[in-house]
This record gives structure tokens, sequence and C-alpha cells, in this order.
């Protein structure tokens, strides 16, 4: 792929009212190829790829403070390394912050210093209160809004991530270099927050402009799982897969989306295709933590449908075990713990829960330390019991943190590879290889506060309960809240279905916030669906509705 627009030199960033500091037009240029790399996702090998371009760069200008800010932050941003184990990443973290002390920086500049500094302690919400604090005054920064973006992203925080671009949308006008990738950043944060029209709108803007924007194609195909249009998003992902197949930082991610259609049409066999020939591969060559999740969460979830994966799960834990001991995330250390487990590997497990007990005892200003005791820990511990067959040990664990799993990040598709776990582990032993044939017993279900009889289906993990919010995300039904068993249209069985809708805006026949059953013999549920619920389910009484923040 090659840029479409020239790099911008030191005027180039000046007229852009982004001035950098350095004297150096060289460096300029290659901290824009940098950057520009970052937002497509792409190792542009027209623009000497992410590696080649930060060396580069290092070498026109070693003193050059947002040079060493962009090259921490990306290591950072990754959740690869960390200061704390890495001692040639404090090093350099440590020379960003004296490099930065020995010249006169802009506020600007000062301020990305200072977030990815703190990034690095793992302070993540004072991180993006710091680039907050530059959009505010340089709404066009596209450094501090992906940052911000991505570490919203791992707090789980997904109003502010929508609402962070929102508040600068308007200024990245056509003439600015990268605006219609905006497009497809702020859909997203407007997909996760269940606006999927006005999401969907702007991610296809997006790919009006730019067909290979793997990100918009990404948004399309979260909108596609989340409203449970799995034959629309198989085609998408089909007829656009030679748009994006060449980004190679998300590829393997959209591939996953793509084997998440197929697991939910039943289709392991071609999921599992999917998976030795672009998920496994990508991991193999990249190492990069998304791959790491991408292939735990997709052998899981196939296991969790009864489909033997053979000796994958050694092939993924020689990748992540190397990370047990990190806990940089607790959405990563959730999946490196599904690696070792699908594995049997005892004693990487042990390491796992050892250390991440020790990190949460001194957590210090690490958002994710802190927050590893209350929620971290008895999330992992109840994937063990519910390896080791104790339901009811998971649901002691998990019961008192169901509202607050959001907390450990990821996407609302990402969600249910705990939540399927959890569930199956209150499957009885004898039914647990047919989850779709099955029942959850109804002492189980209504410790977690469902009413019993649920409807089985449910249990499939790409369209399963996400414990948080007890959202049921199965086929069509993402748009409803059960309180029966599921419609004819979803699982064949008759259903009685309790609505629960959105504003009077969104659908003019009812009320803000009210409820109706309805009886449901037909497919009217995907009508429902796709025009009266833009802030998604709810498996709550319509009075307490609760859901994803």
């Amino acid at each position: 792929m090659a840029a479409t627009t020239p790099l911008r030199d030191c005027q180039a960033w000046k007229d852009a009212r982004l001035p950098l500091s350095t004297p150096s037009n060289e460096a300029c240029r290659l901290f824009d190829a940098t950057l520009t790399q970052y937002v497509k996702w792409t190792n542009d090998q027209g623009l000497g790829g992410l590696e080649g371009c930060l060396s580069k760069l290092k070498a026109a200008d070693p003193t050059f403070a947002m040079g060493h800010a962009i090259a921490n932050g990306l290591v950072l941003i990754g959740t690869g390394s960390s200061v704390r184990l890495d001692k040639e990443l404090d090093a350099a973290v440590k020379t960003m912050v004296e490099v930065a002390k020995t010249q006169p920086l802009t506020r600007r500049e000062q301020l990305h210093v200072s977030a990815v500094e703190t990034f690095a302690k793992g302070n993540f919400p004072k991180a993006c209160e710091l680039w907050e604090q530059i959009l505010q005054e340089h709404p066009t920064d596209m450094l501090a809004l992906k940052f911000s973006h991505d570490a919203y992203f791992y707090l789980g925080y997904q109003e502010q991530m929508r609402d962070s671009v929102a508040r600068v949308y308007p200024f990245w006008t056509p003439d600015v270099p990268l605006s219609s990738y905006v497009k497809g950043i702020y859909s997203f944060g407007l997909m996760e927050t269940n606006l999927y029209d006005r999401a969907e709108k702007l991610a296809k803007e997006a790919l009006s402009i730019n067909p290979t924007d793997a990100w918009s194609v990404h948004t399309v195909a979260h909108i596609h799982e989340m409203k449970a249009e799995v034959q629309e998003g198989l085609e998408f992902m089909q007829h656009s897969e030679a748009h994006w197949k060449g980004s190679d930082m998300l590829a393997c991610h959209n591939y996953w989306h793509w084997a998440l259609y197929l697991i939910e049409k039943g289709e392991y066999e071609a999921a599992l295709t999917i998976y030795d020939d672009h998920i496994l591969p990508s991991l193999r060559a990249s190492g990069a933590m998304l791959d790491m999740v991408d292939s735990c969460s997709m052998l899981y979830r196939l296991q969790m449908e009864g489909v033997s994966v053979g000796e994958r799960w050694q092939d993924v834990l020689s990748v992540t075990r190397k990370h047990s001991r990190d806990h940089i995330l607790l959405f990563n250390d959730a999946h490196f713990l599904m690696a070792s487990l699908g594995a049997g590997d005892a004693q990487t497990t042990q390491e796992l829960l050892t250390t991440l007990r020790d990190v949460s005892e001194s957590p210090g200003e690490n958002c994710q330390h802190l927050l590893a005791r209350d929620v971290g820990l008895p999330l992992c511990q109840a994937l063990v019991e519910a390896q080791d067959g104790s339901p009811d040990r998971v649901v002691e664990l998990l019961l008192p943190i169901r509202y607050r799993l959001v907390q450990i990040g990821g996407s609302n598709a990402q969600e249910p590879s705990d939540g399927a776990r959890c569930l199956k582990a209150q499957l009885p032993p004898d039914r647990q290889a047919h989850p779709q044939g099955s029942r959850r017993p109804p002492s189980a279900v209504s410790q977690l506060g469902h009413p019993p009889g649920r409807a089985s289906a449910a249990l499939r993990p790409a369209a399963t309960w996400a414990l948080q919010g007890y959202k049921w995300l199965g086929p069509v039904g993402r748009a409803c809240k059960a309180e029966g068993p599921v419609p004819s249209s979803v699982t064949g069985r008759g259903a009685e279905i309790n609505f629960q809708h959105g504003s009077k805006s969104s659908n003019p026949r009812s009320g803000p916030q009210c409820g109706f059953k309805q009886s449901l013999g037909g497919g009217c549920c995907s009508t429902c669906l796709k025009n009266c619920f833009p802030r998604g389910p709810s498996l709550t009484p319509a009075s307490s509705r609760v859901g994803r923040r």
C-alpha cells in the first residue's frame, strides 16, 4: 500500500498547528510515516514498515522527544511488554523523560511525554486525562486520539471511547491527513455503545473513501455480529477480504470475526479451517498480543461447542507461556489462562495465578493491579474451577463481580469468552458436550439471577450471555430479554419474549424504556432488532435496566 498523501516535514506540521521540536525534516516525515501505519494497522513496506521507520526515526534525530514518545507508546499500547519486567523498555521510557527535560518542548509535546510515562506506570485513566488535555487544544492530534482510544478500550470505558472522538470529529475535515480513518475510529465507539445504524453509516463512509480501511471493516463485522446478521456478515467479509487481508496488524482479528459467524452457523470445520489457515499462522509470525487473544478465544469457543481442537492448544501455549507473568492487562491474563488450562499445563496455570496475586498485593498506581484482587483473581479462579467441574464455586466467585467484568476491557463481541466457560460449568457433566441441546440446572441459573428454563441456544459461545449485564447475545436475541425459551425463529422452539425497547425517537411505536410482552411464532424479532434497540439488549427487568457502559 502506497502513501496517499506526502509525508509531512517540519513546516507542514507547523502549518497543521502541531509543531514538532526537531530541526530534521526527515525525522518529521518518519514520525508521520510511523503514525500513518499505526492508524492503518498495516506495516507498509512502501514506507519501510513500523520497525524500519522507528529505527530510521531514532537515527534521524536521537533527541527528538516526540520520536521517543511514539516509539515507547507503541510498544506499551501493544501490551506485550512492561517497564516492570522489560528493563530495556524501562530504560527507554526513562531516556524519553530525560530528553524531554533538556529542551524547550511545546505544552502539547510535554503532555505526550507525560502521558506515555503515566501509561507505562499502569495508570491508564490518568494517561487518558493527559491525552484529552491535548485534544482540547489540538483536536487533530492523531497520536493523542489513537492512544486514548486504545487505552479507553483496555479500560472498558466505552462511552469515553466514543465521546473522545465525537468531541473532535467536526475538526477532521477532508483536507486533514488521515481524516477518513477518524470516521472508522468514531464508528467503533458508536458500535460499542449500541448505536449500530450511525456506526454502520460512518464506517461505510470511510470505506467508500478507502476500501482498505481494515478498522472500518472491523466495525462493520462487529455490527453484523451484534445484530445477529450472520449471513450478511459472512458475505461482507468474503466480498471485502481482498481489501483488508493485507493489513497485517488486523487481518488476523478480522478472520476471527469471520470465524465467529461460522461458529454461529454450526459450521465448525470451516471455522477451524480459518483458524488453521489464517489465525494460527499470524500468531506464529507476529507473536502480537491481539493474535494471541484471538487464538485463545477461538479455540475456547470451539471447545465449548464440543469441537475437538486436538493439539492446537499446545501451539498457542508455546507463544503465550512467556507472558504468564506480565500482568499488563487482566483481559490478556484471562486468555493466557485459557491456553494453559486448555493445554493442561498446571505449572503455567499456577505461575500465572501466583504472580497475579503478588502484583495485586502491591499495586501502586497500576489500574490493572488495583483491579486484580477484586475482579481479576476471582475471574481467573472461576475459570480454573470451571475446568475442574465445580459449578457452585464458579457461581460463588462470579456472582459478586458479574457487573464489574466490563472493567477488564475488550469489546462486546469478545466478552462472551469468559462467560461461556462459566456457563458451561453449570451444565450437568453428561450434557456439556452438547451445549445446544442442554439446559442449565435451575438452581445454578437462579443463583446468577436468571429465571429457570432459559434458552439453551444462548450457551453457544459466539452467542452466549455475557455475565456482566446479563445480555443475551444469542442469534437475533441481542435485541431481546428472554423470559422463556428462545423463539422458533431462533431455535425452532416456540417462545414468549419480553422486549426492552429503546427511546421513542428510535421506535415511534413505543415510549421511552417501555417494555411489553409479545408471543413470537415467527421471525418478527429481527425486525424489532433492526429498528428498536440502538442501546442493545437487557436481561434485567425494565424497571432496573443494567447494560454494559
